[in-house]
C-alpha cells in the first residue's frame, strides 16, 4: 500500500438500501417484493470504532482474492491469529498481506502465485512491527 488512507466509520455513517431477495445462480426465477431494508454498514462492520476502508495498491494479495482497486474493510479489534489477512506496518510501511504465526516467528506472505517478484517478509527483532488490524471484508467492482 503506497498511501495509508483508512476511511473511518463513524456513529452517523449509515448506508440503507432496499434488499429485493435471494437471487438464484442456477435457473432465473422471477423477481420478488421487497423483503427488507438492508443496511451494509450493519451487515459489513461489527466495531464501528475500530473499523476501517482501506483502498488496495499492487497486486501482491490477487490470489487471496484482493486485486488492486479493491476496498479491504480492516477491523483493529480483532486479535491477529494463524493465516489471517491483516494490515500490517513494518518498519513505518504499510502492507496487506496473510500473516503466519509460528513459534518464535512471524512471516508476512504475499498471495499472488504468478509473479516471483513477492517474497514473504520474515519479521525479525530488529524490526519495528505492528499487526494494525484484521481484514473481514473485500468490496470488489466487476
Amino acid at each position: 500500500m503506497n498511501e495509508f488512507l483508512p476511511h473511518s466509520i463513524d456513529e452517523e455513517t449509515d448506508f440503507e438500501s432496499r434488499l429485493l431477495g435471494d437471487v438464484k445462480a442456477g435457473f432465473p426465477s422471477p423477481a420478488e417484493d421487497i423483503h427488507e431494508k438492508l443496511d451494509l454498514i450493519r451487515l459489513l462492520v461489527r466495531h464501528r470504532a475500530s473499523t476501517f476502508f482501506f483502498r488496495v495498491d499492487g497486486v501482491s494479495m490477487v490470489d487471496a482474492g484482493m486485486d488492486e482497486g479493491d476496498i479491504i474493510i480492516v477491523d483493529r479489534s480483532l486479535n491477529p491469529h494463524n493465516n489471517c489477512k491483516a494490515v500490517c506496518c513494518i518498519d513505518g510501511e504499510y502492507t496487506v498481506k496473510r500473516v503466519e504465526i509460528g513459534e518464535n516467528r512471524i512471516r508476512l506472505m504475499p498471495a499472488n502465485g504468478h509473479n516471483s517478484t513477492y517474497k514473504p517478509i520474515e519479521v525479525t527483532s530488529e524490526n519495528d512491527f505492528i499487526i494494525w488490524g484484521i481484514v473481514t471484508w473485500v468490496i470488489k467492482k466487476i
